[in-house]
């Protein structure tokens, strides 16, 4: 358990060092109004054993219910072998390499993942990953302002059917820089976007065209179309993808006529258990052409004079290596940990076997569908299944029905009825490789509970 080793006289002789009376002086900055005199829910000093069982208690109301949510998070089975291996010291402790050829050990795992996300998504050029999905796409959004010279608008054309979440971060991120979000509605029978509904945007002038893969309700868009449309009126393709659907699901590189133009998404399924809120990783690959414009590294395998092999960083336009106001990003970096494990979760899976995730979850979630719908008060929201997560539409509010599960252990979906009002008491389930014969059944039963206890 880490501690702090310094004795009074030692804090002393630090501050005498700096020429500060006390540590209050080092946060002087801070307004009183901000400071707390004292942390009312923090017991009072503990030994070590004290602590630790208080941290388990804590974490213990967390529980371990089984979980029906997606919308972004997503359960698989990840291999135990995995996190054996990457909380080894000589992962668990890499983070970025400041000075790269340090530390070729950590340049080849970024080449590696580097590799397997260009090949997944069966783009060019893959960079060394950044925080999450959402901001993934904010990034993706600021880079084809930059790489779209035929387009002086800055406006990104946004469909409603993408993860609210992505949504909001986008607009946090752009709104303050000169981009204009507009939004693109879904049909209400298919839960995609019909490419008719560009219509209203044909004589408009688009930077980009944001494409969600499955969408957020689950769905399949019309990539191909999307896409040509996208390239037809000078606009650059955006893909928002799930990792794991891509094992089934067509490359964006091969989306439309000659591919997406850049992709991004969330690599948490990639072998990253859910948690409180993180941490994820979210990925970028692009075309070869926009590379100067993708923020973070680019690492690449070289040899020396001898003919070993060897890697290096050969690309990074990022702030920390050159002037700030030519960076292409400010926030951008990777996950290092994260994407270790996703390299391994990849490597030890193989094409096939993401692959046979892939058709397992959407069999599993065909399967729950359709007990859910013989449930009176139950109601499929969309004509088609779709990936591993579908709508579903209740005879009463969701909220309250999602108390009454909770009550059994169970999380069971995510309420969507704020979010798409339109779709009514919509509720977004998910059932994953992980979930049995027996625990649908036990789901299925727990929700025609809930609803009859109205």
């Amino acid at each position: 358990m880490p501690f702090i080793p310094h004795t009074e006289a030692d804090i002393q002789a630090m501050l005498d060092a700096i020429g500060v009376n006390s540590i209050d002086d080092l946060f002087d900055e801070i307004p009183a109004e901000l400071r707390n005199d004292t942390l009312a829910i923090v017991p009072p000093r503990r030994s070590e054993m004290e602590v630790s069982r208080l941290i388990k208690q804590k974490a213990a109301k967390d529980g371990t219910p089984m979980c029906f949510a997606g919308a972004g998070a997503y359960e698989h089975h990840i291999p135990a072998a995995i996190w054996q291996i990457v909380t080894r010291g000589e992962y668990y402790t890499a983070y970025t390499p400041y000075q790269a050829e340090v530390s070729q050990g950590t340049l080849q795992m970024i080449y590696e993942f580097q590799t397997m996300m260009a090949k997944l998504t069966g783009m060019e050029v893959s960079n060394a990953s950044l925080y999450d999905g959402a901001s993934a796409l904010a990034e993706a959004a600021l880079m084809a302002v930059r790489s779209n010279r035929k387009s002086r608008s800055r406006t990104i054309l946004v469909p409603r059917s993408l993860n609210p979440a992505y949504r909001e971060v986008l607009h946090n991120i752009v709104h303050n820089q000169d981009i204009t979000i507009k939004d693109v509605d879904y049909d209400l029978q298919t839960g995609t976007v019909n490419p008719a509904q560009l219509a209203a945007f044909e004589d408009q002038d688009i930077t980009a065209l944001v494409i969600p893969q499955p969408n957020y309700f689950g769905q399949f868009e019309d990539v191909h179309t999307l896409t040509d449309w996208a390239h037809a009126h000078n606009a650059l393709a955006i893909a928002v993808v799930n990792p794991t659907a891509l094992a089934v699901l067509e490359a964006p590189g091969q989306w439309g006529k000659t591919g997406a133009d850049i992709c991004v998404g969330e690599g948490q399924p990639l072998g990253i258990p859910l948690s409180s809120g993180g941490p994820y990783f979210g990925f970028m690959t692009t075309r070869k052409q926009f590379i100067r414009q993708m923020p973070g590294r680019i690492v690449g395998q070289t040899s020396d004079m001898d003919g070993n092999i060897g890697y290096t960083l050969t690309f990074q336009a990022r702030e920390q290596h050159i002037r700030r106001a030519k960076a292409t990003s400010n926030i951008c970096t990777n996950q290092g940990l994260m994407v270790s494990a996703a390299i391994i979760y990849m490597a030890l899976l193989g094409p096939q076997g993401l692959k046979n995730v892939a058709l397992a979850s959407m069999d599993t979630a065909a399967r729950l569908r359709e007990k859910l719908l013989q449930i009176p008060g139950v109601e499929s929201v969309f004509e088609t299944p779709g990936f591993h997560e579908f709508v579903v539409r209740l005879s009463q509010p969701v909220a309250p029905v999602l108390k009454k599960l909770a009550k059994e252990n169970i999380v069971g979906g995510v309420d969507i009825s704020h979010s798409h009002q339109e779709l009514g008491n919509a509720l977004l389930l998910c059932a994953t490789e992980t979930k049995t014969d027996e625990d649908l059944a036990h789901f299925a039963q727990a929700l025609e509970k809930a609803l009859s206890d109205a």
